[in-house]
């Protein structure tokens, strides 16, 4: 609405200076006799300073318009958190702190894994380079409010995409498709599904749904136990506190491979997890920019070379891109 408004402008602009432009070529009349003759030159010359005076309204008014314009295109950065510190070449984004072969701040300092790498290119395509990145912890159940609050210009998080979650946030992607399983002891062999888990000791993180899917479809009395990591939940599972950890495969193969020979995937994965990039709710451009970024990282190869770096040691089998669609 608002750039109909100014095209409506400038298209009247221009008309108006057509006419200004007619009126100021028009010749000084030729008739007989002096006084008709310097009757005329005194409307010729009266008619040039209403032409003049018009065209200085024309000159204004269009810059006025392409003043309004320029405003426009701006505001569309200025109206975005996400473009407006990638212009200045700092962005803050949320991510988690401890999952192996997703999101890992390292004993010294720095950060590894898929949805880093993910963080990272995005940020490249915005122009922001890796040393103007501020990494801050997203836990499962801040994420929301550190996009609120403006404390992150995105997040990426395995960070599952619902209708609940999008009240709230813009998603832009998915950028990976996961799948809900179960993570036991190696040796278990009563787990086969979320079916068995009646009577069992379920563990998830404060703020995920993964426990709690699988207590409203497939096992009534299966108890919850929530911790504010999943590391916690896989210290308590070795440790014989809970029986099972329950989180999308994707994470669970990052703590399988940490701790080889000690625990093992179900492999009965039960649900679609879109992962998305969470931004600020109403933020279309820098939705559609970081959209863009995504299929990008896709189809130069550097989405699956992420993904086999950082968790195809641990066997999880690398499946097929997603089509960012948010």
């Amino acid at each position: 609405m608002r750039l109909a408004k100014i095209a409506s402008a400038v298209a009247g602009v221009a008309a108006l200076a057509l006419v200004v432009t007619g009126c100021g070529s028009s010749s000084e009349p030729t008739t007989p006799g002096s006084s008709i003759a310097s009757a005329a030159s005194s409307v010729a010359s009266a008619g040039q300073s209403v032409a003049s005076d018009a065209r200085s309204a024309a000159s204004s008014a269009v810059g006025s318009a392409r003043s309004e314009v320029s405003a426009a295109v701006s505001g569309a950065v200025e109206d975005s958190q996400v473009l407006t510190n990638a212009q200045d070449g700092k962005l803050i984004i949320g991510v988690k702190f401890s999952q192996p072969g997703l999101s890992v701040k390292n004993p010294d300092g720095s950060f590894s894994g898929f949805d880093i790498d993910v963080a990272k290119y995005v940020a490249e395509t915005l122009g922001v380079p890796v040393d103007g990145i501020e990494f801050k912890e997203a836990n499962s159940a801040e994420r929301e409010g550190l996009i609120e609050r403006g404390e992150v210009d995105y997040i990426v998080a395995s960070y599952s995409i619902t209708d609940a979650r999008k009240e709230k946030v813009n998603f832009a992607g998915p950028y990976f498709v996961a799948h809900q399983d179960l993570l036991v002891k190696a040796d278990n062999s009563d787990i086969t599904g979320p079916e068995a888990m009646a009577g069992k000791i379920l563990c998830s993180v404060t703020g995920s749904t993964s426990a709690q899917k699988v207590k409203d479809t497939y096992a009534a009395d299966v108890a919850l136990q929530e911790y504010g990591t999943y590391t916690e939940c896989v210290e308590a599972l070795r440790s014989g506190a809970v029986d099972a950890v329950t989180t999308d495969d994707v994470i669970l193969a990052g703590f399988a491979a940490q701790n080889p020979g000690e625990l093992k995937l179900v492999g009965k994965g039960f649900s679609d997890e879109n992962y998305g990039i969470g931004l600020a709710k109403g933020d279309a451009a820098g939705t559609a920019a970081i959209n863009a970024a995504i299929v990008k990282m896709i189809g130069d190869g550097s989405w699956k070379t992420a993904l086999e770096e950082n968790v195809g040691p641990s066997g999880y089998t690398i499946p097929t891109a997603p089509t960012p669609s948010s």
